[in-house]
C-alpha cells in the first residue's frame, strides 16, 4: 500500500485518512497472529486521523499528512511503552520522543503502534523476544528475520504504510528480505539516533521499511538531518549528487564469493544484475578485500558495545528488580530480566574487552574495521554503488537454526555496510520455488543513500 497513492485520494476526498487508519487497524486484528505489533495505539490514530482529514480540507496538509507508521520497540515514544521486547522493561513508559519520531508527527505522520523485534536488537529471526516469536506473512510456519521483523511484517502484511527499524548488523535488511519489503540503512550518522535505545551505539542505524521506494524516499527526507542532541549526527551531511541509471558504475560481488548461498539465491542474484545492466547501469565483478573478516569483527565489536551500553539495566539504576534475590540483586534482576542471546552476548563481550583479552579481541577488531572501511572507501572510488544478495537463503522455519553461530552467519552480507558506517538497501527480487521471497543489496558510499534509492528507482520501472 502505497502513501504517495492515498495522498493523493486524501487530497482530492475521495477518501479520507481516517479510513485508512481503520483499515490498517482492521488489518492489524486480522493478523493478530502474526504478533508483529506488542502495542496499537487505535485510538489515538483515530483523533490524529480526524486532525489530518480536517488538514486536508482546509488545505493545510504537511508533507507527510496522514503517513501511518509503525515503528519498531526500541524507539521512544511518548504514550506508547518502551520495552525492547524484553521483560527488563516490562511496563516502561518513556518520557520523551525520539527525534526521528517528533520529526515524523511535526510533519504530519500519526503512528499506529509499536512493533515487535528481538530482544534488545539481538537475533537474526525474530524469535527472542519476551513476548512471543513474530510470524512471517508470507508462511507463518517461517521466521520474519531479525531483529526488526516485526516492523517487516507490519509493513508486508499492510498494517501501516511504513515503519522504522533498526538496523546494527542488517536488522532491517534481512527482514526485508524476508518480506518482500523495501529495507535501508542510512549513512551512520544521517538519521539521528536520540531516544533510540543502544545495542552497539557506533553500528546502530535507525531506518525504514516501505512497500514502494517512493514513499521510503518521500519519508528518508523528514527523518534525516544533523540534531545537537545525538552526539554521532553529522553535521552538514549534504547527499551525494544522484547518478542516473545509464551513468552509473556497480560493483558487483563475484558468484565464485556465494559459496554458502542457496543455489536458487545464485541465479536471482544473476538475474539481478542483469536487470542492473537492462537499465543502462554498467555492472563489473570486484574482488573486496578483508571479506572473511566481517563476521568475526562484527560480533567481536557488537557484543563488546552491548555489554558496556547494558550494564545501566541492573535492576538498581534501571530495569526489572529481582523480588525474590536471596544473593546479588544486580545479577538475580539481570538473569531473570534478559533473555538467554542477550545473556549471550553481553558475556561475550565482558570477555573481550577484559583485561588480558582486550588487546587481543578488541583492538585487533577495530584494526580490522579500518581494512573493511578502506576497502569499500576504493571501490568507491571508481563505482556508485556495491551489489551483492541481502541474505545467503530465503526465510528459514521457526526453530530450524539451533546454533547461535549459525545463526550469526545470516548476517553475512549485512554487516559490513554497518561496520564501514556506509548506506545499505535490500530490494525486494523475485521469489524461490517455495513462493518466498527474495532480497538483492545495494550498498553505497557514505553519504550516498539517495543514490542507491535513485538505482532502486530505476530498478523497479524498468
Amino acid at each position: 500500500m502505497s502513501y504517495i497513492q492515498d495522498r493523493s485520494e486524501f487530497a482530492a476526498g475521495t477518501t479520507t485518512t481516517r479510513s485508512a487508519v481503520e483499515s490498517f487497524i482492521e488489518s492489524i486484528e486480522t493478523h493478530n497472529a502474526l504478533n508483529a505489533f506488542l502495542h496499537v495505539g487505535a485510538d489515538t490514530a483515530r483523533s490524529a486521523a480526524d486532525a489530518a482529514d480536517e488538514r486536508f480540507s482546509a488545505g493545510l496538509a504537511r508533507p507527510l499528512e496522514g503517513l501511518v507508521v509503525a515503528i519498531k520497540d526500541n524507539i521512544s515514544a511518548t504514550g506508547m511503552p518502551l520495552t525492547c521486547a524484553s521483560r527488563m522493561l516490562d511496563g516502561f513508559d518513556p518520557l520523551y520522543n525520539a527525534t526521528v519520531v517528533e520529526r515524523l508527527i511535526d510533519a504530519g505522520a500519526l503512528l499506529i503502534g509499536k512493533t515487535n523485534m528481538d530482544e534488545f536488537a539481538m537475533g537474526s529471526s525474530n524469535e527472542t523476544s519476551a513476548f512471543g516469536i513474530v510470524r512471517n506473512s508470507y508462511d507463518p510456519d517461517r521466521v520474519p528475520g531479525g531483529s526488526s521483523g516485526g516492523s517487516a511484517v507490519a509493513v508486508a502484511a499492510k498494517m501501516c504504510h511504513v515503519s522504522l527499524g533498526s538496523d546494527t548488523g542488517g536488522s532491517i535488511r534481512q527482514p526485508a528480505a524476508f518480506t518482500a519489503t523495501y529495507g535501508l540503512k542510512p549513512t551512520y550518522g544521517r538519521v539521528s539516533r536520540y531516544g533510540l535505545v543502544a545495542f552497539a551505539s557506533s553500528l546502530d542505524q535507525i531506518g525504514l521499511f516501505s512497500n514502494s521506494i517512493a514513499d521510503m524516499q518521500l519519508v528518508f527526507d523528514t527523518i534525516t538531518g544533523y540534531d545537537p542532541m545525538d552526539s554521532t549526527s553529522v553535521k552538514d551531511a549534504s547527499p551525494l549528487p544522484v547518478v542516473e541509471a545509464s551513468a552509473s558504475r556497480i560493483a558487483a560481488l563475484p558468484l565464485t564469493e556465494l559459496k554458502g548461498c542457496d543455489q536458487e539465491i545464485i541465479d536471482a542474484y544473476s538475474r539481478y544484475l542483469d536487470a542492473l545492466r537492462l537499465t543502462g547501469a554498467t555492472v563489473e565483478d570486484v574482488t573486496l578485500p578483508y571479506s572473511a573478516l566481517w563476521i568475526p569483527t562484527y560480533f567481536i565489536l557488537a557484543t563488546a558495545e552491548a555489554s558496556s551500553n547494558l550494564a545501566r539495566f541492573d535492576g538498581v539504576r534501571y530495569g526489572l528488580r529481582s523480588e525474590s534475590s536471596d544473593g546479588d540483586i544486580t545479577t538475580d534482576s539481570r538473569s531473570q530480566g534478559f533473555g538467554s542471546e542477550v545473556q549471550r552476548r553481553i558475556m561475550l563481550g565482558t570477555f573481550v574487552l577484559s583485561a588480558g583479552y582486550g588487546e587481543a579481541y578488541y583492538t585487533k577488531a577495530q584494526q580490522s574495521r579500518r581494512l573493511i572501511s578502506d576497502a569499500y572507501a576504493r571501490v568507491f572510488e571508481s563505482y556508485d554503488a556495491f551489489a551483492l544478495p541481502t541474505t545467503p537463503t530465503t526465510a528459514f522455519r521457526h526453530g530450524q537454526v539451533k546454533d547461535p553461530v549459525s545463526m550469526w552467519l545470516s548476517d553475512y552480507f549485512t554487516v559490513s555496510a554497518n561496520i564501514a558506517g556506509i548506506p545499505a538497501l535490500s530490494i525486494p527480487f523475485g521469489t524461490d520455488s517455495k513462493g518466498l521471497p527474495i532480497g538483492m543489496q545495494l550498498q553505497g558510499t557514505m553519504f550516498g543513500d539517495e543514490r542507491i534509492m535513485h538505482i532502486a528507482s530505476m530498478l523497479a520501472s524498468s
